[in-house]
């Protein structure tokens, strides 16, 4: 069941925001793109991602792509699994400068899948990247082809953090999300300033705790579809994907999540797990936000985090923007207290022009904070104020 409060939240779905909120086409024709963004200090060009192992630069005024992929480790990549590909990409803080840049994906490993984090380098003149230039960093090998999870950034520490899913099936069977000798169902945490390799920073939380991966910082997750940092607080997001029952939200201030256990497999959302679940893990997080499953309006079946928006449009300052990748809406709210108010559904008014989004596969950032949106039917949408 929904926590008490919820149904008094969905109430203020009927408020009105004084502007309505859009999208416009910014570009389109990618093969199941899943990502979008783009490095510190530039901003005239947008990287996107698609699932197969390629990564394009679109220029973000006129939407053209690049004649040559950016990045292009299709051979590398697995897409046995309908979750498996390139998933994520982050770029070093100096990516200007140096090239240097990360990604998560799933590999060709016969029989198996594993997770990789790997670094690559690009010509920061050309901005081409030879696949040669390649450093695996962390390897993972995934028990099942789904729950990948497959976010990674750089946090306001200029650390990298990682999502990983639970490995995959249902309800956890080998309880990866609660071991903290496994990678899966995890965030993870590492310094990659060196110029080979990486460090375990000392200020994570299992460092020195027996049986546990140093890697860790956060623990207890299903499959985290799309997290991110506030960029004006360093707030951490995540997007959660549920079980059966519930989709939900979690979101810490900065630091906080340090050592924070989301309650995975013992919890989903705010309740137990059915049938498998629990009470509560000793100092458990909760999250801020729960969504039923189901076809309803106010309902989904897949979370796809977002962000906090920080970008031009006035009515949308210091709201979560977030999505559900199979009911293809899009909601809004404001943290208060802890907890989400002022839910706000912007489907209806965020349909592109002549047609209608599709499954929502995740949401980027530029560095003006102008908020982006991906349909993993091929465009990728500027948020914009009609």
């Amino acid at each position: 069941m929904l926590s008490k409060t919820l149904p008094l939240i969905w109430l203020s779905v009927a408020s009105v925001a004084q502007a309505e909120i859009g999208v416009q086409q910014v570009a389109t024709g990618f093969e199941r793109p899943v990502w979008v963004g783009q490095p510190k200090g530039i901003g005239d060009k947008l990287w996107v991602i698609e699932q197969a192992g390629r990564v394009w630069i679109v220029d973000a005024k006129s939407g053209q792509r690049s004649e040559k992929p950016f990045l292009d480790i299709v051979s590398d990549v697995s897409r046995k699994g309908n979750e498996e590909g390139l998933l994520g990409l982050a770029f070093a803080s100096d990516f200007p400068k140096t090239g240097r840049f990360y990604v998560n994906y799933t590999d060709r490993t016969p029989n198996k899948a594993v997770t990789r984090i790997a670094r690559f380098t690009a010509n920061p003149a050309t901005l081409e990247t030879d696949p040669a230039t390649k450093e695996v960093l962390i390897s993972v090998e995934q028990p099942y082809r789904n729950h990948n999870g497959g976010w990674i950034d750089f946090g306001p520490d200029d650390k990298l953090y990682t999502g990983l899913g639970d490995g995959g099936a249902a309800n956890d069977p080998q309880g990866n999300g609660q071991n903290l000798g496994s990678y899966l169902g995890k965030i993870l945490r590492i310094d990659v300033s060196g110029e080979k390799g990486y460090q375990t920073p000392p200020d994570n939380p299992f460092v020195k705790e027996a049986g546990a991966l140093p890697e860790i910082w956060s623990w207890g997750l299903r499959n985290p579809w799309r997290c991110s940092f506030d960029r004006k607080t360093g707030d951490f997001w995540i997007g959660d994907v549920g079980q059966n029952v519930l989709e939900e939200i979690n979101a810490l201030p900065k630091g906080k999540a340090s050592g924070a256990n989301f309650g995975w497999r013992l919890r989903e959302g705010d309740i137990a797990t059915p049938q498998v679940g629990g009470e509560k893990p000793a100092k458990a997080v909760e999250p801020v936000f729960v969504y039923k499953r189901g076809n309803g309006k106010l309902e989904g079946f897949s979370v796809t985090g977002g962000y906090v928006y920080r970008g031009p449009i006035r009515e949308l300052e210091g709201r979560y923007v977030f999505g559900d990748y199979q009911s293809k809406r899009v909601f809004s709210f404001v943290l208060k207290g802890g907890k989400a108010t002022d839910i706000e559904d912007h489907t209806e008014t965020m349909q592109p022009e002549g047609g209608k989004l599709g499954y929502l596969a995740s949401f980027g950032e530029d560095n003006e904070g102008n908020l982006y949106v991906v349909d993993h039917g091929g465009p990728v949408y500027r948020v914009v104020e009609k």
